[in-house]
């Protein structure tokens, strides 16, 4: 464009438009925390109501983790639907839709009367859960300028590390004072809150590109699939869910049994390892734009390898220090993996994030049940060196195949 034909802009133009500009990022990172909150407040609600669920429905530990697994299968079957639907849909209607879907069964799970009511229950929510996720990344990945990615994608992270953690302590407090029931009920109302809110404050997408048609959309997972990038980053997402569900799952049978004996409030509380992992999250994300990809990722991998060692020490207050540096390494993990889909994928990047969020949850749904088996023969240590064993899968991959 020549100087001549150049658009002109007065100080007054310019400064308007800038402060339009910092006020929808402001927006849009608002937007996404809630989105990340709103979601997850539900998706782990029952990990420290399982040694209650173990004693109400007289079931194994390997049973009533089904409740945990059960949403997360339910995420891995439907995300590349749902991302390669997405593609063709939009974002911020079908982030809309699907939270609001979320909501509706995380209230009808009170309803449930046995074990195998509550699972389908569970499962139902999950179903949901790719639409809000799925379209998240891929609307940070396209509405956010590169230099920012990491510091947005780090702040959905963090929404989703503060819901997770709410969720879990909400639900330990109602079933201490009143019964698991009435934690379903507390959080779909959540749930619906944060629909709505995120309704209201997340702006409409500006550089979003329909494809044409959804075959469209399913011939770009194919060409995922062909991505050597995106396939090392699905396995890193798959081994940090399989560890972050097997971790925080089976704690809870170790610390509710001798010699510590916690009940579901304190198991709930010990959760709040969470917030250490909201706060570290939002500087990750910096220190990725920064730093790069792969020396982020090998610094969160010795993180959890470390916290997780820590907590085979038989004092409560080094497990919590453990579960602590643990989470910290696993949200950061999370940032970098997230953050990568969109930079490998280049085009067609909620099919590219519905993969990844499938391989993710698959991680997870097989994270809530093998670490059992290794449970049943060795206990905790066992899980202990299973998860050991799984980091040094992930640095090994990320050495080899990530590219800064």
């Amino acid at each position: 464009m020549s100087e001549r034909t150049a658009p002109r802009y007065s100080l007054l133009e310019s400064t308007e438009l800038e402060e339009t500009s910092v006020g929808r990022r402001a927006a849009v990172l608002l937007a996404l925390f809630i989105t990340g909150f709103a979601t997850f407040v539900c998706v782990y609600v029952t990990q420290p109501l399982l040694p209650q669920f173990r004693e109400i429905f007289h079931a194994s530990e390997l049973m009533v983790s089904l409740t945990v697994s059960a949403p997360v299968i339910a995420v891995a079957l439907a995300a590349p639907v749902l991302g390669a639907l997405a593609d063709s849909l939009g974002r911020k209607r079908v982030i809309i839709a699907a939270m609001l879907g979320l909501s509706i069964p995380s209230v009808l799970a009170a309803t449930a009367e046995s074990l195998t009511q509550l699972i389908a229950w569970r499962f139902l929510q999950g179903l949901f859960i790719p639409g809000i996720i799925t379209v998240a990344m891929a609307y940070i990945s396209e509405e956010t300028p590169r230099r920012m990615v990491g510091l947005t994608m780090a702040t959905y992270v963090t929404g989703t590390v503060v819901g997770g953690f709410s969720g879990r302590f909400i639900a330990g407090i109602c079933a201490h004072n009143y019964n698991w029931q009435s934690a379903f009920v507390v959080l779909g109302i959540v749930s619906l809150a944060g629909c709505l809110l995120t309704f209201c404050f997340l702006p409409r997408s500006t550089k979003f590109v329909r494809q044409n048609s959804t075959t469209a959309s399913l011939d770009s997972l194919r060409s995922h699939l062909h991505n050597p990038q995106l396939l090392a980053t699905y396995a890193i997402g798959f081994n940090v869910l399989f560890c972050q569900v097997g971790s925080f799952t089976y704690i809870n049978f170790y610390l509710a049994d001798k010699p510590f004996f916690l009940g579901p409030a304190a198991l709930g509380a010990i959760f709040t390892v969470y917030l250490i992992g909201a706060v570290i999250t939002p500087v990750a994300g910096v220190i990725l734009d920064r730093v790069g990809y792969r020396r982020t990722l090998a610094s969160a991998v010795a993180t959890i390898a470390a916290g997780t060692l820590l907590t085979l020490i038989h004092s409560l207050s080094l497990i919590v220090a453990g579960l602590a540096l643990s989470a910290t390494g696993v949200f950061i993990c999370q940032a970098a993996a997230s953050s990568y889909v969109g930079k490998a994928a280049g085009k067609a990047r909620s099919s590219a994030a519905g993969l990844y969020v499938a391989l993710y949850y698959f991680g997870g749904f097989l994270g809530s049940i093998i670490p059992g088996f290794f449970w049943s023969r060795a206990g905790w240590p066992g899980c202990v060196a299973l998860i050991i064993c799984m980091q040094g899968v992930i640095f090994l991959i990320a050495r080899k195949m990530w590219k800064d």
